[in-house]
Parts: C-alpha cells; structure tokens; sequence
C-alpha cells in the first residue's frame, strides 16, 4: 500500500488546494468564552490554560493586523513565497457582536499574502446571523470553522465544564457544514473518565457528521487548570497513555473513522514549562512517523473497520 493513502493528510488537502505553501497565522483576538464569563458558567474547560496556544508575536495588546503582520514577517524571513491563513485559535472566536467579529476577520484579510481564515469555536457559539456572513466570505476566500468537539460524551463534556451537549455539537457541525463552508473537529483522546472502548466508538459517531477536517490531541495536564488540581488530589481517576500504547489507541480510532475526513493532527505539544504530564519528547513530525511506522506494522488504513450506516 503507498504511504499516502494510509490516512487522509492535511498536507495533501492543502496541496489540493493551494497551488503555494501555506502556513497558519495565529491570532489572539481577545475573546473570551460562555462558561467563563457567567453566561453558562465560570472557570472554563477544567483541563484549558490558553497560554498553550499563543506564539510570541501572538498577544491580545496588538491589533489583529499587527499580529497577522508580524507573523507574517516571522515566516517570510524563511519562506519569502509562502502565503497564510489567519488562525484565530485562542478562546472562542465567534463569541461576540456580529458586526465586531467581521471587522476583526476583515482586518486580517487585508494583511498581504493572508489567502483566507481558519476560525475556532465552540459549537454554542454560531448564530444564524454570522453563519450568514461566513457563508458570504466562504465564497471569496479560503475559510474553515473548526469545532472544539473534545468529546461524544455528554457525562464527559458536563465534567470538564464545556457547557454543552454533543447534540448542540452536531447541530452546529451540520448548520455550518450545510452552508458550503470546510468545517472541521477537535478532539481530546483519554480525558477522565473514558474507556477505551467508549473512545474509539466516538469515531464512528463523529462520521456519521459532515465533518472535513479532524484533529485528535492526546490528554495533557497543564499547570494552572483544575484538572491538574484534580489529578493532584485524584491521580486514579486518569489514564494518561504513553506515546507506544497512544500510537495504537488512535489506528484503533483512525480505523473505525469514515476515510475522507482529513487528519489534521494526532498529537498536541504544550509548553514543557507548562507541561506536567504525559511528556513523551516527541515533537509532532516524530510522532506521527511513530504511527505511520506502527499502521505498516499492523497493515492497516483510515476506514479499515468503518461501518456505513
């Protein structure tokens, strides 16, 4: 079997269509969340400390274009032809006025060689009248909408704070995906709680949505976020994988996953002064040279077991 076709790479369906490198921007427009604020809850995600996301040039004391600007020009030095998408990661980037949203999505549109936008979001955070907009801007430029699904569960989701169903999750994957726009997933992969079992029957459930694109991060505990504080004081309640026995977990998942969905990612790196725990020394490249070298192993591929309904 070629390499390529073991899993559905979001390299090649970049590839696909840009005729041009393209690099990921991020930017840290300032926003907050619902179960933050007070409006569903206070605290955030138990296991969330946004200083994972954040590179330097990345800082809510800067305008939009500045940050875009300066990303930019931190890449250019190397990569003098490669042109950019606009990342707005941190927080929740549909989480306010309509009419301020499109500014700032405007705004990094406008910086030079930014060929289009990836926006994250929670998925009780897209009104009717901004999936209006996007499905306008979907039309003149390069835009996916990825999810922070991190789990099918909805004991899971009420203990990690997410503040919303998965039947909300499928509504907005459905709602956006029905207007023409990529849109795109997030999971988190051994969060307390879940078997093994439970785990990889998520990737069946998440194939039955009109996903393009899906990113599966490993649990970490970051210092500074409840969970942490918890596995503190109840390290039995967690299952934290080593990189061999992860490796597996996620072909188990890969297999049972409809083929076309685009894998983005496997793994998450956070900052090592950040980090408590599992921390395998692996950076991205590594590891998934470690999981194509085990799928060769096990002669397996994305939809090996995957059962259409």
């Amino acid at each position: 079997m070629n390499e390529r076709t073991r899993y559905n790479d979001f390299s090649s369906f970049m590839a696909a269509r840009f005729p041009y490198k393209v690099q990921k921007i991020s930017v840290n427009a300032g926003f907050t969340c619902p179960n933050r604020d007070g409006t569903k809850g206070y605290g955030g995600c138990t296991y969330c400390n946004n200083q994972t996301f954040n590179p330097a040039y990345c800082h809510t004391g800067k305008p939009v274009g500045q940050q875009v600007r300066e990303g930019v020009e931190f890449f250019s030095r190397k990569y003098p032809k490669m042109k950019y998408l606009a990342y707005f990661q941190a927080y929740t980037n549909t989480y306010g006025e309509t009419e301020t949203l499109k500014r700032m999505y405007e705004e990094a549109l406008g910086v030079e060689n930014v060929v289009g936008l990836v926006i994250g979001t929670r998925p009780d955070c897209m009104p009717d009248p901004l999936l209006d907009y996007l499905e306008e801007l979907n039309r003149r430029t390069f835009l996916l909408v990825e999810y922070g699904i991190e789990s099918t569960d909805n004991g899971t989701l009420e203990r990690i704070n997410r503040g919303h169903t998965f039947e909300c999750t499928a509504d907005a994957v459905r709602r956006t995906a029905g207007r023409g726009i990529l849109t795109g997933g997030h999971v988190i992969l051994g969060l307390p709680g879940e078997t093994k079992e439970g785990i990889i029957g998520q990737a069946g459930t998440l194939s039955g949505l009109p996903l393009t694109t899906l990113k599966l991060h490993q649990l970490q505990l970051v210092k500074g976020t409840r969970m942490a504080h918890e596995y503190e004081e109840h390290p039995e309640r967690f299952h934290l994988y080593g990189a061999d026995e992860y490796a597996d977990l996620v072909i188990d998942y890969v297999e049972r996953l409809r083929p076309d969905i685009v894998l983005e990612r496997f793994i998450s790196q956070s900052p090592k002064e950040l980090l408590i725990a599992p921390d395998w020394g692996l950076k991205n490249y590594e590891f998934t040279e470690k999981l194509k070298k085990r799928m060769r192993e096990r002669d397996t591929w994305q939809g090996k077991h995957y059962n259409k309904p």
